[in-house]
C-alpha cells in the first residue's frame, strides 16, 4: 500500500504540475510586432511528425529548429511579406510564402528525397540531425541497411552496429546485446509496444519478421525513464510507420536466397490507399536446412562429436508469418491497428541437447539435410496494437494499446531423468515428447501527452502498464508459472538554453508486482529421513508474491555549434527480478547446468554516464561514445563447485546472486571520403566489465564481448548505364582475443574474418529493381564467437555464406 500510495502522489504532482505550466504561461511582445507562424512539419507520405527540422526566414539569418515532435513557432513578426524555407535531412527543401496579417497556423508536408544508404545510416555518415539533438547514444537504420547486411534474424542484421552484438543459436535464433548486456537489460519495442516472449532463455530467439520493419532506432546505455524496467541496457525500436501514397496500390515481391543452409525465402507485401484509410498485408515465407560450419567434428566438453559434411546436424527450420494493418489517417489525427502472427519451427543442435550428447541417432539426422527430428521447438506469437495519436497546436497525445501471444514447446523423445519413471504412462497431463511449454498473454498500455509550452521548451508526460501471465507444461521444470503487474509514470522537460544547446530533465516512478506459483514434481522421489526413505512429490518451487518499487532520473545536454556535436547523459535506472531469477530450479539442457533461483533477491539499479562528441564535415566525419556505469546489485548467474544428483547426471549447480559490477567502455565511428564515390570508414567498440564483490569477485560477466574493429571500403555511383544506386563494400573485421571469462566460460581466440557485398537498382520502364548481393565469411574462416551460445561448446561460427536477395516492386493508381 506505501508503494500505490507514493504513486498516486507522484501523479497528483505531476497533474498539477502540467496545470501550472499551463496557467502560468506568458506572452510578450512588442507594440508593433506582436505576431507569430507555428504548426506542425509532417512527412508527406507517412503523416509522422518531423523532427528538428530547420525554418529559416528567407534572406536572413532568423529561424528556429523544430522541437522532437515536428512543432515549431516564429513569434514577434510584423506584418510584411516573409518566404519560410523548411529543411530537414533526407527531404526535399519545402519553401512558403506567406503575407502575413494575423497570426497563423499551419501543417507543412515534406517530401522525401531519394537518397542512398549512406545518407540514411547513421553509423556510417552521422548525418542523421536527430542524434545531434538527444542526449542519448542512438543508431537509426533503414529497411535498406537489413537488406545489405542481412544475417539469419533482425538481431544477426544489427549485429554490424558499433556496441550492438548478439547470442546466438543455430542459423535463425538470436537476441541482441548492447555494450555487453542482453536478456532482461534491453528492451525491444515493435511499434510502440515492448515484444514480450521468454527472453530470459539463451536459446530463446525473438519472434520478429525482419521483412516486416521500415525503420530500427538502437538507443545504447540507460533507457528506463521512458521505457520502464528492462531497458537498463538499452532499446531496439523497431517501427513499421510508412504509409501507402494517396490513391495508390503497390506491392513488393522479395526472394532471398543463401547457400550455407540453402535457405530459400520470399516476402510478398501490399499497400493501398484511398483518401484518409488506408491498409497493408505481408507474408513470409523462409525454410532452411542444416547450416554448415568450417570444421568436421566438435567438441562437447570431454566428447568429440564427428559432423557429417560440415553440417550440424538438426538446425533446419522454417517460418511462416503474416501481417496485416489498417487505419484512418488526416494531418492532425492517425489511427491504426497492426494484427502479426509469426510461426517457427526449428531444430535444435541434436548434440548439445539433453543429458548425453553421445546418445544421438546420427544415420537417422544425417540422411536429409532440412528435415526437423527431435529435439526440435515450435513458437506462435501473436500481436495486436492499436496507435493512436492526436495533435493540436501545442498539445499532443498519443495512446498504444497491445495483446500478445507468446506459445512456445520444446520438444524431445522422452527420456527418464533422476527419479522419472522409465516410461511415460501418462501420469500427468501432457504428451510424452513435451520437454517444456511456456504460454504467455500479455496486456499493454502507454499513454503519452506532451505540451509545447514554446518553441523552445516542452513538457511530456506518460504511464506505461503491462500484465503478463506465464504458464507451463511439459515433463522438465526450469521455471515456475507467474504473473506480472508494472505500472509506471514519468515526466520530461526539455529546454533550450540557446540555440545551440538544449537540457533535458525526466523524472520516474516504477511500481511492479509479481506472483509465482508454487510447483511440485510429477514423479516422486527418494526422501531418506535417519533410517526411513519415503517416496515424494519433491517441491520445486514455492508460492512467492512480490512488490517492488523505485525512482529513476536522468539529465542530458546537448550542444551543437558548426560540424561539431556534444552530448552527456546521467542517471539512474532500475530493473525488476524476473521468474527466472526468483524462482528457477532445474535443468537447463541446451547448457547442460542446473539453475537455482533466490526469492530474496532485491532489484537491480544501476548509475549511468554516457557522452558523445560527433564531428561532421563534407569529406570527414568521426565519433566517440564513452560510457560507464556501476550496479550496486547486478543480478547474474553464478557456477559453484556443487553437482546435481536428483534431476540428470551431475550437472554442475548454478545460483543466481547479485554483486557490484562496475563496467565501461564505448564506440569509435569514423569515414573519410577519398574521391567522391569511394568511401573508407571504421567502426570499434570495447566493453570492459569487473565484478566487485562476491565470490567472483575481480572476474567480468558471462558473455561479454571482446573488443574489435570494422575497417570498411565503400563505393557509391548514383548510376551506370541501366544501373542505379550502385555500391560495392568490402568489411574487413578484427576481434581480439577474450581472455578475461568467467567459468564454464572458455578463453576465445581473436579472428580476422572479412564480408563483400555490392548490388545496386535495375531501372525498369518507371520503377527499380533492387538486387543486393553479400559473401559472409568470404575466405571460410574457421573461428569462435565469444558471445554465441553455442561458443560453450565449441562450435565455431558459420562457413562461406552468399546471400541473394531481390525486391521487384509494383504499383497501380487507382
Amino acid at each position: 500500500m506505501n508503494s500505490m500510495k507514493i504513486y498516486a502522489l507522484f501523479s497528483w504532482i505531476l497533474f498539477w504540475g502540467c496545470c501550472y505550466a499551463h496557467s502560468t504561461e506568458a506572452r510578450q511582445f512588442s507594440n508593433s510586432c506582436i505576431y507569430k507562424i507555428h504548426g506542425s512539419i509532417l512527412d508527406a507520405e507517412t503523416k509522422q511528425p518531423i523532427s528538428f527540422a530547420t525554418v529559416m526566414i528567407k534572406n536572413t539569418k532568423n529561424g528556429v529548429v523544430a522541437d522532437e515532435h515536428g512543432k515549431f513557432l516564429l513569434d514577434k513578426l510584423c506584418k510584411k511579406e516573409y518566404t519560410l524555407v523548411f529543411s530537414s535531412v533526407g527531404y526535399e527543401d519545402y519553401h512558403k510564402h506567406i503575407s502575413l496579417q494575423e497570426d497563423v497556423e499551419m501543417n507543412i508536408l515534406m517530401t522525401r528525397k531519394m537518397m542512398t544508404l549512406s545518407e540514411v545510416v547513421v553509423s556510417d555518415d552521422h548525418v542523421e540531425q536527430r542524434k545531434n539533438e538527444v542526449p542519448l547514444s542512438m543508431e537509426i537504420v533503414d529497411s535498406d541497411f537489413l537488406i545489405q547486411n542481412q544475417g539469419g534474424s533482425l538481431m544477426q542484421s544489427l549485429d554490424r552496429l558499433a556496441g550492438v552484438t548478439t547470442i546466438d543459436i543455430g542459423s535463425g535464433q538470436s537476441k541482441p546485446v548492447i555494450r555487453g548486456l542482453g536478456f532482461n537489460r534491453v528492451v525491444v519495442v515493435e511499434n510502440g509496444i515492448k515484444h514480450e516472449g521468454q527472453q530470459w532463455g539463451v536459446e530463446h530467439g525473438l519472434e520478429i519478421d525482419q521483412y516486416a520493419v521500415d525503420n530500427v532506432e538502437v538507443i545504447k546505455g540507460p533507457s528506463s525513464l521512458r521505457y520502464g524496467s528492462d531497458a537498463i541496457g538499452g532499446v531496439i525500436d523497431v517501427k513499421q510507420n510508412r504509409l501507402p501514397e494517396q490513391n495508390t496500390f503497390t506491392g513488393t515481391v522479395d526472394l532471398t536466397g543463401k547457400t550455407n543452409n540453402n535457405l530459400l525465402g520470399t516476402s510478398i507485401a501490399l499497400a493501398g490507399r484511398k483518401g484518409h484509410l488506408f491498409t497493408t498485408f505481408r507474408a513470409t515465407l523462409l525454410d532452411y536446412g542444416d547450416y554448415k560450419v568450417p570444421t568436421d567434428s566438435v567438441d562437447i566438453y570431454s566428447y568429440r562429436a564427428p559432423l557429417y559434411n560440415n553440417q550440424l546436424r538438426n538446425t533446419a527450420g522454417n517460418e511462416h508469418d503474416l501481417h496485416f494493418s489498417f487505419g484512418y489517417v488526416k494531418p492532425a489525427f492517425q489511427s491504426r491497428f497492426y494484427v502479426s502472427n509469426i510461426r517457427v519451427k526449428s531444430g535444435f543442435f541434436a548434440n548439445a541437447y539433453g543429458l548425453e550428447p553421445r546418445n544421438v541417432d546420427t544415420d537417422l539426422h544425417d540422411r536429409s539435410d532440412r528435415d526437423i527430428q527431435y529435439p526440435y521447438q515450435q513458437v506462435n506469437h501473436f500481436k495486436i496494437i492499436n496507435r493512436t495519436q492526436r495533435n493540436w497546436s501545442k498539445y499532443e497525445l498519443k495512446s498504444e494499446l497491445g495483446f500478445q501471444r507468446n506459445f512456445r514447446q520444446e520438444l524431445s523423445q522422452y527420456v527418464a531423468h533422476g527419479y522419472m519413471p522409465a516410461t511415460y504412462q501418462g501420469e500427468a497431463n501432457f504428451a510424452p515428447d513435451l520437454d517444456r511449454q511456456f504460454d504467455k498473454y500479455v496486456f499493454s498500455a502507454n499513454v503519452e501527452g506532451a505540451y509545447f509550452k514554446t518553441n523552445k521548451t516542452s513538457f511530456t508526460f506518460g504511464i506505461n502498464s503491462a500484465y503478463q501471465d506465464n504458464a507451463i507444461n511439459g515433463h522438465g521444470f526450469i521455471i515456475p508459472a507467474f504473473r506480472q503487474f508494472n505500472l509506471g509514470s514519468f515526466a520530461l522537460v526539455k529546454h533550450g538554453i540557446t540555440e545551440k544547446s538544449t537540457l533535458q530533465v525526466g523524472l520516474r516512478y516504477d511500481y511492479g508486482n509479481i506472483q509465482i506459483e508454487r510447483y511440485h514434481d510429477w514423479f516422486t522421489s527418494p526422501v531418506v529421513s535417519g533410517t526411513d526413505t519415503t517416496y515424494q512429490y519433491l517441491q520445486r518451487a514455492d508460492d512467492l508474491d512480490r512488490d517492488f518499487s523505485n525512482v529513476s532520473w536522468s539529465v542530458g545536454y546537448n550542444y551543437n555549434h558548426k560540424n561539431w556535436s556534444f552530448k552527456t547523459n546521467i542517471g539512474k535506472s532500475f530493473r525488476m527480478p524476473i521468474a527466472q531469477e526468483l524462482g528457477a530450479n532445474g535443468v537447463n539442457y541446451h547448457r547442460f547446468s542446473f539453475e537455482v533461483g533466490d526469492p530474496d533477491l532485491s532489484p537491480e539499479v544501476a548509475y549511468q554516464l554516457d557522452a558523445g562528441l560527433e564531428y561532421s564535415a563534407e569529406r570527414l566525419a568521426f565519433g566517440l561514445t564513452p560510457f560507464a556505469n556501476y550496479f550496486p546489485n547486478y543480478i547474474y548467474l553464478n557456477p559453484t563447485s556443487e553437482h546435481d544428483r536428483l534431476y540428470g547426471n551431475g550437472n554442475q549447480v548454478f545460483y543466481y546472486s547479485q554483486t557490484k559490477v562496475l563496467r565501461y567502455g564505448g564506440e569509435i565511428h569514423a569515414h573519410y571520403r577519398i574521391i567522391d564515390p569511394l568511401r573508407f570508414g571504421l567502426v570499434g567498440e570495447y566493453v570492459y566489465a569487473e565484478q566487485l564483490s562476491g565470490k567472483k569477485k575481480g572476474f567480468t560477466l558471462p558473455f561479454s564481448p571482446p573488443a574489435s574493429v570494422i575497417f570498411n571500403l565503400r563505393y557509391e555511383k548514383n548510376k551506370w548505364k541501366f544501373l542505379e544506386n550502385i555500391y560495392m563494400s568490402l568489411d574487413y573485421k578484427i576481434a581480439a582475443s577474450q581472455t578475461r571469462i568467467v567459468p564454464p566460460e572458455e578463453v576465445t581466440e581473436g579472428y580476422q574474418v572479412v564480408n563483400l557485398g555490392l548490388g545496386g537498382d535495375v531501372k525498369m520502364q518507371d520503377r527499380n529493381l533492387s538486387i543486393s548481393l553479400q559473401v559472409q565469411n568470404l575466405f571460410n574462416t574457421k573461428y569462435f564467437n565469444h558471445t554465441s551460445f553455442y561458443r560453450l561448446i565449441n562450435v565455431p561460427e558459420a562457413g562461406r555464406n552468399f546471400i541473394l536477395n531481390i525486391a521487384i516492386p509494383f504499383s497501380i493508381k487507382i
